[in-house]
Protein backbone atom coordinates (compact mmCIF):
# COMPACT_ATOMS: atom_id res chain seq x y z
CA UNK A 1 0.00 0.00 0.00
CA UNK A 2 1.30 3.44 -1.07
CA UNK A 3 1.83 5.81 2.17
CA UNK A 4 2.71 8.56 0.06
CA UNK A 5 0.08 11.24 -1.06
CA UNK A 6 0.98 11.66 -4.89
CA UNK A 7 2.80 14.86 -4.86
CA UNK A 8 4.75 12.93 -2.43
CA UNK A 9 5.29 9.95 -4.53
CA UNK A 10 6.07 12.90 -7.72
CA UNK A 11 8.33 14.43 -5.69
CA UNK A 12 10.29 11.13 -5.31
CA UNK A 13 10.52 9.80 -8.55
CA UNK A 14 11.69 13.11 -9.76
CA UNK A 15 14.36 13.39 -6.88
CA UNK A 16 15.27 9.49 -7.87
CA UNK A 17 15.64 10.57 -11.54
CA UNK A 18 17.84 13.31 -10.69
CA UNK A 19 20.23 11.53 -9.00
CA UNK A 20 20.34 9.18 -11.74
CA UNK A 21 20.89 12.21 -14.18
CA UNK A 22 24.10 13.50 -11.82
CA UNK A 23 25.63 10.15 -11.44
CA UNK A 24 25.48 9.86 -15.50
CA UNK A 25 26.89 13.06 -15.84
CA UNK A 26 29.66 12.44 -13.89
CA UNK A 27 30.78 9.20 -15.11
CA UNK A 28 30.38 10.70 -18.29
CA UNK A 29 32.93 13.63 -17.47
CA UNK A 30 35.48 11.37 -16.59
CA UNK A 31 36.43 10.53 -19.94
CA UNK A 32 37.67 13.97 -20.35
CA UNK A 33 40.21 13.19 -17.71
CA UNK A 34 41.47 9.80 -19.45
CA UNK A 35 45.14 10.34 -21.19
CA UNK A 36 48.82 8.83 -20.29
CA UNK A 37 48.43 8.34 -16.92
CA UNK A 38 45.52 5.84 -17.11
CA UNK A 39 47.48 4.14 -20.03
CA UNK A 40 50.65 3.76 -18.00
CA UNK A 41 48.43 2.46 -14.68
CA UNK A 42 47.03 -0.20 -17.09
CA UNK A 43 50.75 -1.38 -18.10
CA UNK A 44 51.49 -1.18 -14.55
CA UNK A 45 48.70 -3.71 -13.43
CA UNK A 46 49.57 -5.62 -16.73
CA UNK A 47 53.05 -6.06 -15.78
CA UNK A 48 53.01 -6.87 -11.90
CA UNK A 49 55.04 -9.05 -10.58
CA UNK A 50 53.21 -9.58 -7.48
CA UNK A 51 49.57 -8.14 -6.50
CA UNK A 52 47.59 -5.36 -6.70
CA UNK A 53 47.47 -4.19 -3.62
CA UNK A 54 43.97 -1.68 -3.11
CA UNK A 55 43.27 0.80 -0.72
CA UNK A 56 40.72 3.14 0.84
CA UNK A 57 38.71 4.58 3.54
CA UNK A 58 35.14 4.69 4.24
CA UNK A 59 33.08 4.64 1.10
CA UNK A 60 36.22 4.77 -0.88
CA UNK A 61 37.15 1.59 1.02
CA UNK A 62 33.83 -0.09 -0.22
CA UNK A 63 34.40 0.62 -3.72
CA UNK A 64 38.05 -0.48 -3.29
CA UNK A 65 36.86 -4.26 -2.37
CA UNK A 66 34.51 -4.09 -4.87
CA UNK A 67 37.72 -3.17 -7.40
CA UNK A 68 39.91 -5.49 -6.59
CA UNK A 69 37.24 -8.39 -6.26
CA UNK A 70 36.60 -7.22 -10.22
CA UNK A 71 40.72 -7.23 -10.65
CA UNK A 72 40.75 -10.93 -9.35
CA UNK A 73 38.60 -12.25 -11.22
CA UNK A 74 39.05 -11.03 -14.52
CA UNK A 75 43.23 -12.73 -14.33
CA UNK A 76 44.66 -9.55 -12.09
CA UNK A 77 45.65 -11.16 -8.39
CA UNK A 78 44.47 -8.71 -6.25
CA UNK A 79 43.38 -8.07 -2.91
CA UNK A 80 42.25 -5.31 -0.09
CA UNK A 81 43.90 -3.96 2.56
CA UNK A 82 42.35 -1.72 5.10
CA UNK A 83 44.83 1.79 5.82
CA UNK A 84 44.42 1.96 8.80
CA UNK A 85 44.88 -1.81 9.63
CA UNK A 86 48.01 -0.98 7.31
CA UNK A 87 49.34 1.68 10.00
CA UNK A 88 49.22 -1.21 12.43
CA UNK A 89 51.06 -4.12 10.94
CA UNK A 90 49.22 -5.35 7.97
CA UNK A 91 51.53 -2.75 5.41
CA UNK A 92 54.00 -6.02 5.81
CA UNK A 93 51.51 -7.59 3.36
CA UNK A 94 52.61 -5.33 0.67
CA UNK A 95 56.04 -5.78 -1.23
CA UNK A 96 58.05 -4.12 -3.74
CA UNK A 97 57.01 -6.73 -6.30
CA UNK A 98 53.12 -4.85 -5.50
CA UNK A 99 51.38 -1.89 -7.22
CA UNK A 100 49.37 0.02 -4.72
CA UNK A 101 45.91 1.61 -6.06
CA UNK A 102 44.45 4.04 -3.74
CA UNK A 103 41.35 5.54 -3.75
CA UNK A 104 40.54 8.90 -1.81
CA UNK A 105 37.93 11.44 -3.01
CA UNK A 106 39.44 14.15 -0.96
CA UNK A 107 43.03 12.95 -1.35
CA UNK A 108 43.45 13.58 2.19
CA UNK A 109 42.37 10.77 4.12
CA UNK A 110 44.36 10.34 7.23
CA UNK A 111 44.93 6.86 7.31
CA UNK A 112 45.82 6.64 3.71
CA UNK A 113 48.29 10.11 4.05
CA UNK A 114 50.25 8.28 7.10
CA UNK A 115 51.06 5.10 5.06
CA UNK A 116 51.94 7.07 1.78
CA UNK A 117 55.36 7.68 3.02
CA UNK A 118 56.40 4.33 3.64
CA UNK A 119 55.05 2.97 0.23
CA UNK A 120 56.97 5.52 -1.84
CA UNK A 121 59.86 4.65 0.33
CA UNK A 122 59.96 1.29 -0.68
CA UNK A 123 59.92 1.86 -4.11
CA UNK A 124 56.21 0.43 -4.68
CA UNK A 125 54.33 1.81 -7.72
CA UNK A 126 51.88 3.56 -7.07
CA UNK A 127 48.18 4.19 -8.64
CA UNK A 128 45.75 7.00 -7.23
CA UNK A 129 42.14 7.37 -8.37
CA UNK A 130 41.07 10.53 -6.56
CA UNK A 131 38.74 14.06 -7.34
CA UNK A 132 41.47 16.48 -6.00
CA UNK A 133 44.81 16.30 -8.46
CA UNK A 134 46.67 18.98 -5.72
CA UNK A 135 45.89 16.40 -2.74
CA UNK A 136 48.90 14.70 -0.66
CA UNK A 137 47.60 11.12 -2.26
CA UNK A 138 47.80 12.60 -5.75
CA UNK A 139 51.62 14.14 -5.02
CA UNK A 140 52.38 10.56 -3.91
CA UNK A 141 51.03 8.98 -6.67
CA UNK A 142 52.76 7.59 -10.01
CA UNK A 143 49.74 7.75 -12.09
CA UNK A 144 47.02 9.86 -11.31
CA UNK A 145 43.59 8.91 -12.11
CA UNK A 146 41.10 11.69 -12.14
CA UNK A 147 37.71 10.82 -10.38
CA UNK A 148 36.83 14.61 -10.05
CA UNK A 149 32.47 15.44 -10.05
CA UNK A 150 30.96 18.42 -9.88
CA UNK A 151 28.54 17.55 -7.56
CA UNK A 152 27.44 14.96 -5.21
CA UNK A 153 23.93 13.42 -6.06
CA UNK A 154 23.35 13.94 -2.15
CA UNK A 155 21.09 17.24 -2.53
CA UNK A 156 23.22 18.40 0.66
CA UNK A 157 25.97 17.80 -1.66
CA UNK A 158 27.54 16.01 1.23
CA UNK A 159 27.03 11.83 0.73
CA UNK A 160 29.47 10.42 -1.21
CA UNK A 161 27.81 9.25 -4.38
CA UNK A 162 28.48 10.75 -7.64
CA UNK A 163 31.99 10.32 -6.31
CA UNK A 164 31.85 7.15 -5.37
CA UNK A 165 30.03 6.10 -8.83
CA UNK A 166 33.00 7.69 -10.58
CA UNK A 167 35.71 5.55 -8.77
CA UNK A 168 33.81 2.36 -9.35
CA UNK A 169 33.51 3.42 -13.44
CA UNK A 170 37.18 4.53 -13.37
CA UNK A 171 37.97 0.86 -11.56
CA UNK A 172 36.03 -1.10 -13.94
CA UNK A 173 37.26 0.78 -17.01
CA UNK A 174 40.93 -0.21 -15.62
CA UNK A 175 39.91 -3.99 -15.00
CA UNK A 176 38.31 -4.23 -18.54
CA UNK A 177 41.52 -2.31 -20.04
CA UNK A 178 43.93 -4.95 -18.56
CA UNK A 179 41.86 -7.95 -19.25
CA UNK A 180 42.05 -7.04 -23.03
CA UNK A 181 45.28 -6.52 -22.83
CA UNK A 182 46.14 -9.47 -21.47
CA UNK A 183 43.76 -11.38 -24.04
CA UNK A 184 41.71 -12.73 -21.16
CA UNK A 185 39.18 -14.67 -22.46
CA UNK A 186 35.45 -16.09 -21.01
CA UNK A 187 36.98 -19.19 -20.59
CA UNK A 188 39.84 -17.84 -18.44
CA UNK A 189 36.80 -15.98 -16.38
CA UNK A 190 35.18 -19.28 -16.13
CA UNK A 191 38.44 -20.90 -14.52
CA UNK A 192 38.11 -18.23 -11.44
CA UNK A 193 33.86 -18.69 -11.33
CA UNK A 194 33.38 -22.79 -11.11
CA UNK A 195 31.09 -22.64 -9.09
CA UNK A 196 28.85 -20.09 -11.39
CA UNK A 197 26.20 -20.72 -14.29
CA UNK A 198 28.84 -18.97 -16.45
CA UNK A 199 31.58 -21.54 -15.76
CA UNK A 200 29.18 -24.21 -15.90
CA UNK A 201 28.42 -23.62 -19.29
CA UNK A 202 31.89 -22.84 -20.59
CA UNK A 203 33.88 -25.84 -18.96
CA UNK A 204 31.18 -28.49 -19.03
CA UNK A 205 31.89 -31.03 -21.27
CA UNK A 206 29.52 -32.98 -23.48
CA UNK A 207 31.74 -36.09 -21.95
CA UNK A 208 31.39 -35.01 -18.81
CA UNK A 209 27.35 -35.26 -18.89
CA UNK A 210 26.24 -37.55 -21.06
CA UNK A 211 25.44 -41.50 -21.05
CA UNK A 212 27.99 -44.09 -21.45
CA UNK A 213 28.12 -47.97 -22.11
CA UNK A 214 25.33 -49.82 -21.33
CA UNK A 215 23.24 -46.70 -20.64
CA UNK A 216 23.19 -45.68 -24.36
CA UNK A 217 20.06 -47.32 -25.97
CA UNK A 218 21.31 -48.66 -29.40
CA UNK A 219 20.43 -51.16 -32.07
CA UNK A 220 21.49 -52.76 -35.38
CA UNK A 221 19.52 -51.67 -38.45
CA UNK A 222 18.19 -55.09 -38.44
CA UNK A 223 16.47 -55.20 -35.48
CA UNK A 224 12.82 -55.36 -35.30
CA UNK A 225 10.58 -53.25 -33.87
CA UNK A 226 10.07 -54.77 -30.73
CA UNK A 227 13.07 -55.28 -29.71
CA UNK A 228 14.11 -51.49 -30.57
CA UNK A 229 10.94 -49.92 -28.51
CA UNK A 230 12.25 -52.27 -25.81
CA UNK A 231 15.87 -50.64 -25.85
CA UNK A 232 14.03 -47.31 -25.88
CA UNK A 233 12.04 -48.05 -23.16
CA UNK A 234 15.00 -50.00 -20.94
CA UNK A 235 17.25 -46.89 -21.27
CA UNK A 236 14.83 -44.19 -20.98
CA UNK A 237 16.51 -41.36 -23.11
CA UNK A 238 13.42 -40.76 -25.24
CA UNK A 239 15.30 -42.12 -28.62
CA UNK A 240 17.92 -44.71 -29.69
CA UNK A 241 20.50 -45.06 -31.86
CA UNK A 242 21.29 -47.26 -35.28
CA UNK A 243 24.53 -48.45 -35.71
CA UNK A 244 26.21 -50.75 -38.14
CA UNK A 245 28.82 -53.47 -37.15
CA UNK A 246 31.54 -51.25 -36.47
CA UNK A 247 29.34 -49.12 -34.65
CA UNK A 248 29.13 -46.20 -36.80
CA UNK A 249 25.90 -44.43 -36.29
CA UNK A 250 23.71 -44.59 -39.35
CA UNK A 251 20.41 -43.47 -37.80
CA UNK A 252 18.34 -42.69 -35.05
CA UNK A 253 14.43 -43.27 -34.04
CA UNK A 254 12.84 -41.12 -31.12
CA UNK A 255 9.82 -40.75 -28.88
CA UNK A 256 9.08 -38.39 -31.98
CA UNK A 257 9.16 -40.45 -34.88
CA UNK A 258 6.77 -43.54 -32.92
CA UNK A 259 3.88 -40.92 -32.57
CA UNK A 260 4.22 -39.64 -36.10
CA UNK A 261 3.81 -43.54 -36.88
CA UNK A 262 1.20 -43.99 -35.09
CA UNK A 263 -0.72 -40.88 -36.27
CA UNK A 264 -0.28 -42.60 -39.76
CA UNK A 265 -1.47 -45.40 -39.13
CA UNK A 266 1.79 -47.48 -40.27
CA UNK A 267 1.56 -51.11 -39.24
CA UNK A 268 5.41 -51.56 -37.70
CA UNK A 269 4.96 -55.17 -36.65
CA UNK A 270 7.04 -56.16 -39.36
CA UNK A 271 9.58 -53.04 -39.87
CA UNK A 272 13.07 -53.15 -38.71
CA UNK A 273 15.03 -50.51 -37.21
CA UNK A 274 16.54 -49.42 -40.47
CA UNK A 275 12.99 -49.06 -41.95
CA UNK A 276 12.29 -46.42 -39.48
CA UNK A 277 14.72 -44.57 -38.37
CA UNK A 278 15.97 -41.06 -39.29
CA UNK A 279 19.46 -41.34 -41.53
CA UNK A 280 22.37 -38.54 -41.09
CA UNK A 281 20.95 -37.69 -37.61
CA UNK A 282 22.58 -34.50 -35.66
CA UNK A 283 25.56 -35.87 -33.58
CA UNK A 284 28.10 -34.04 -31.33
CA UNK A 285 32.09 -34.82 -30.20
CA UNK A 286 32.44 -35.69 -26.94
CA UNK A 287 34.76 -32.84 -26.70
CA UNK A 288 32.33 -30.26 -27.33
CA UNK A 289 31.36 -27.77 -24.32
CA UNK A 290 27.94 -29.34 -23.13
CA UNK A 291 26.34 -25.72 -23.81
CA UNK A 292 26.84 -26.07 -27.52
CA UNK A 293 25.58 -29.44 -27.37
CA UNK A 294 22.07 -27.50 -25.35
CA UNK A 295 22.33 -24.64 -28.58
CA UNK A 296 22.80 -27.41 -30.93
CA UNK A 297 19.24 -28.94 -29.33
CA UNK A 298 17.28 -25.74 -29.50
CA UNK A 299 18.34 -24.93 -33.38
CA UNK A 300 17.52 -28.79 -34.79
CA UNK A 301 14.66 -28.52 -32.03
CA UNK A 302 15.47 -32.00 -30.81
CA UNK A 303 15.59 -33.71 -27.18
CA UNK A 304 18.31 -36.02 -27.82
CA UNK A 305 21.84 -36.19 -28.96
CA UNK A 306 24.12 -38.75 -29.44
CA UNK A 307 27.58 -38.51 -28.77
CA UNK A 308 30.25 -39.70 -31.38
CA UNK A 309 34.53 -39.66 -30.85
CA UNK A 310 36.82 -38.56 -33.34
CA UNK A 311 36.33 -41.46 -35.51
CA UNK A 312 32.42 -41.28 -35.57
CA UNK A 313 31.98 -44.26 -33.68
CA UNK A 314 28.90 -44.02 -31.05
CA UNK A 315 30.14 -43.33 -27.55
CA UNK A 316 27.55 -41.55 -25.59
CA UNK A 317 23.95 -40.18 -25.42
CA UNK A 318 22.52 -37.43 -23.64
CA UNK A 319 18.87 -35.18 -23.85
CA UNK A 320 17.81 -32.16 -22.25
CA UNK A 321 17.11 -33.40 -19.00
CA UNK A 322 20.98 -34.79 -19.03
CA UNK A 323 21.66 -30.89 -19.31
CA UNK A 324 19.43 -29.70 -16.74
CA UNK A 325 20.65 -31.79 -13.96
CA UNK A 326 24.18 -30.40 -14.84
CA UNK A 327 22.45 -27.25 -14.70
CA UNK A 328 24.01 -25.95 -17.86
CA UNK A 329 20.44 -25.23 -18.74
Amino acid sequence: MNDFTIDQSEKMLALAAEVLTIEAEAILALKTHLGSDFVLAVQALLHVKGRVVVMGMGKSGHIGRKIAATLASTGTPAFFVHPAEASHGDLGMVTRDDVVLALSNSGESEELSAILPMIKRQGIVLIAITGNTHSTLAEHAHMVLISEVKREACPMNLAPTASTTAQLALGDALAVSVLDARGFKATDFARSHPGGSLGRRLLTLVSDVMRIEDAVPSVKGDANFLDLMKVMSQKGLGASAIVDDEGYVVGIFTDGDLRRLIEKGVDVRQLTAKDVMKSQPTTIRKEALAAEAAQLMEQRQITSLLVVDQNQHLCGALNSNDLMRAKVI
